[in-house]
């Protein structure tokens, strides 16, 4: 398995496996988050993802392995502290203010931070202007911010993200992405479980893919990019040199001239993340 460098895992899961009588959740996953690092969790629906999320939070009791947040056991007091959640579909009461629902949450999270946390958070995710905006007067890429700031109230060095941009327009997505970019910065670990291959593609260090609570696939999307051969425009039309790969072209190109033949461009093909995804699942549906 793939690992970034740096700091001591944020997270690690190792034989990770939940049954529900005959219905097997997860069958023995194995999945590691470095410090700083931001992986991506992929699989249809009923693949295990939500699953090993709950395991993670400590709402969910594994059958068997064991699911670790910064060494500690996940579900230990210690260890919800050193995490922060937000879920799909999450609610704010429509009447808080911003700085309402972050000062209900450090309550809750017993975070003593005060004023000067909120203030903090809410300059991070771009909020600082609408801190006593109603929740019901805010857009849905608002509400986005306000949710993911909530999770790092009591700063735990884990993000465990649900969809976090699957409602939102272009606009949106790319400043949660802007978001958890800076979030890497700062050497805060995230894993983001999403439907957007785009964004997963774009935005994260790794990838891992699950299918029937097993990882089939995991890698960076540079190395999930698989090559598809080279293209070749010519004066003859193009062609397709399948299974060649970057190293090929000078040679390609060689043999072509040399075959009078005029070279107008050349292209490596890879396939996309969302390529690699459908291989590795089947076609089944998200």
């Amino acid at each position: 398995m793939t690992r970034a460098p740096g700091s001591a895992s944020a997270l690690r899961v190792r034989g990770l496996a939940k049954r529900y009588g005959s219905l097997v959740a997860l069958g023995g996953v194995d999945l590691e988050v470095a410090g700083g690092e931001l992986v991506g969790l992929l699989g249809p629906n009923g693949a295990g993802k939500s699953t090993l999320v709950k395991i993670a939070c400590g709402l969910v009791r594994p059958s068997a392995g064991s699911a670790e947040i910064c060494g500690l056991r996940a579900g230990s007091h210690e260890a919800r502290r050193s995490l922060g959640y937000l879920a799909e579909l999450f609610r704010f009461p429509g009447w808080a203010s911003g700085d309402e629902v972050l000062e209900l949450h450090q309550r809750l999270a017993g975070s003593r931070g005060g004023q000067h946390e909120r203030h903090e958070l809410l300059e991070l995710v771009g909020l600082a202007d609408a801190r006593d905006r109603r929740v019901e007067e805010m857009s849905k890429g608002m509400q986005q911010r306000l949710g993911i700031a909530q999770a790092l109230v009591g700063s735990p060095p884990l993000l465990l993200l649900d969809e976090p941009t699957s409602a939102l327009d272009p606009v949106g997505r790319r400043t949660v992405r802007t978001l958890l970019e800076e979030l890497r910065g700062r050497g805060i670990s995230v894993l983001l479980n999403s439907h957007l291959l785009s964004e997963i593609e774009l935005v994260c260090d790794r990838v891992a893919i699950l299918l029937r609570g097993r990882v089939v696939t995991e890698g960076s999307p540079a190395e999930l990019s698989k090559p598809r051969g080279v293209e070749i425009e010519t004066d003859e039309g193009v062609r397709l040199f399948e299974g060649a790969g970057r190293e090929d072209v000078p040679r390609l190109v060689e043999e072509l001239v040399a075959a009078g033949r005029k070279i107008y461009e050349a292209r490596v093909l890879t396939s996309t993340l969302e390529d690699t995804y459908l291989e590795a699942v089947g076609g089944q549906s998200s």
